[in-house]
């Protein structure tokens, strides 16, 4: 709810704000499950709406969707009266809503390329050691210096085989890539396929400023990232969001302090983006969150425990809302003092024993005031939303999604001409080409098995003419002395025979 230009958050013993100014110094939304945070998150977005700043927002259970439908002023009236709001005051009403969805089920599907997460959200999302980060970092660069496009996991798995093919051209120039970590990388990249990860990679690609926009009455869009499905699976969740996160880092220009963000972003289930996250990333994303402030953008991180963000990171948020936080282990007492002495005390009450005696709706708050310095901390009852509370049916959502004008934009996928077109037209060249140069040499051996074959029957030809030759003088003489030899021995024989006759 706005009320004179600032946005009124909660009521206690003293109103709760969020000024504009401050709305890009960061925040948290903390509290155990049922306390209220999406409740608290809504109202937040809402207002933000209403200022004409734009919302990117995780659905993670489907109940942030009914900001497209007016509220129903009978069940929140109680607590209206108990924060002494009138209904003149708070009048109910649906804001401008536009879904999206990895999947294409809930919304205007969201696609980035290969190429545009880069290798190490990539790696992180493949669990690859660090040795095949290296390598996975090879192929990125090989493709850029080549300018091949990685759209999809295609592409990726091709740049891979062909990085591993031409290694030995490759080593001196960018370093070893060993077949066992491309050959881990290929059955990873399989695995995410097999997971159904691989349908964000393509084309048509994303627009930050889609992201951006306002409707006709100069309002911000709540853009509902639907990702019920997405959820399932955490690890695609966090890298995917933190890729969000990312681009609008990098693609949005530098604008300093505004009087009101450009966009806010909320980040959901955010313990997430942190688990198992190795300390260059946690650099990372302490950095983005650092700077992207200067971008115009507001980032709200949602959680159980504020100690579930690294205290860098934790010590850039600066608007806070803490719901109930239980102590039932020694582990949560402490988590309870820690997040107790994040606040400002108050000397009106304890801190650490008011968080954990809060109700749900309730929240401990500490805002930015117009210096930049952190509230002292108070305790509020958080307003109820202006829009519906709960879900839509599916009819409800898909008419919404149909009437939205971006509607055909990125429903078609597109696959043009990147990594993997180019490398196999190029292997089917180089094919063609072995197979011609094969061709050729199997015709130069035939022929020259030909010419010897040739040249050894003229060789068997001339010298069965040179042994005729021979055999025609020999053959005379040797006739002429078996002649005379017959001769001689018929003689013998008729003088011999006479002789015994003449015996």
């Amino acid at each position: 709810m706005l009320k004179d230009g600032r946005i009124l958050v909660g009521r206690g013993t003293a109103d709760a704000y969020i000024l504009p100014q401050m709305a890009n110094r960061h925040g948290l939304i903390a509290g155990a499950t049922g306390t209220g945070k999406t409740i608290t998150l809504k109202v937040m977005a809402e207002s933000f709406s209403e200022l004409g700043v734009p919302v990117f927002l995780a659905d993670v259970k489907g109940d942030l969707a009914a900001c497209v439908k007016a509220g129903d002023f009978d069940a929140i009236s109680k607590r209206l009266d108990n924060l002494g709001i009138t209904a003149e005051e708070f009048p109910m009403k649906s804001f401008p809503v536009r879904f999206w969805d990895v999947f294409g089920e809930g919304g205007h599907p969201v696609r980035t390329t290969v190429s545009e997460m880069g290798p190490t959200l990539l790696a992180r999302l493949l669990g690859l050691t660090d040795v095949q980060t290296g390598v996975l970092a090879i192929v990125f660069r090989l493709a850029d210096d080549k300018g091949w496009l990685l759209t999809d996991l295609k592409d990726l798995r091709s740049m891979v085989a062909y990085a591993t093919d031409h290694s030995n051209e490759l080593l001196n120039e960018y370093g070893n890539i060993s077949k066992q970590s491309a050959g881990a990388i290929q059955r990873a990249l399989l695995q995410l396929e097999d997971a159904g990860g691989d349908i964000f990679f393509g084309e048509p690609e994303i627009e930050i400023a889609d992201w951006m926009r306002h409707d006709d009455s100069g309002r911000g869009y709540i853009n509902v990232f639907h990702c019920a499905k997405l959820f399932r699976s955490p690890l695609l969740y966090s890298t995917f969001m933190l890729w969000l996160l990312a681009e609008l880092f990098e693609e949005l220009p530098e604008v300093g302090d505004l009087d009101k963000p450009k966009l806010v972003f909320f980040f959901d289930e955010a313990h997430l983006l942190f688990n198992d996250s190795t300390k260059a990333l946690r650099d990372n994303i302490e950095q983005v969150v650092k700077l992207i402030r200067s971008k115009g953008v507001g980032v709200y991180f949602i959680t159980q425990q504020p100690s579930d963000v690294p205290d860098p990171v934790l010590a850039q948020l600066g608007n806070r809302v803490q719901h109930a936080l239980r102590a039932y282990t020694p582990a949560e007492q402490r988590a309870i003092r820690a997040a107790a002495q994040t606040f400002r005390t108050n000397p009106e009450f304890d801190t650490e024993e008011t968080i954990m005696a809060l109700g749900t709706g309730e929240a401990v708050v500490s805002f930015l005031d117009e210096k930049g310095r952190p509230s002292i901390c108070e305790r509020v009852t958080v307003l109820p939303p202006q829009s519906m509370m709960g879900t839509i049916d599916d009819s409800r959502r898909k008419a919404e999604i149909e009437a939205d004008d971006l509607f055909g934009k990125y429903d078609t996928p597109v696959d043009n001409e990147s990594a993997y077109e180019i490398i196999t037209a190029e292997k089917a060249e180089e094919d063609k080409r072995r197979e011609e140069e094969a061709k050729a040499e199997e015709e130069r051996k035939a022929k020259e098995k030909e010419e010897k074959e040739k040249a050894k029957q003229e060789k068997e030809k001339e010298k069965k003419k040179n042994a005729r030759k021979k055999n025609s003088v020999f053959g005379k003489a040797a006739n002429s002395a078996v002649n005379s030899i017959g001769r001689e021995i018929g003689r013998s024989i008729f003088r011999g025979i006479l002789g015994i006759f003449k015996k």
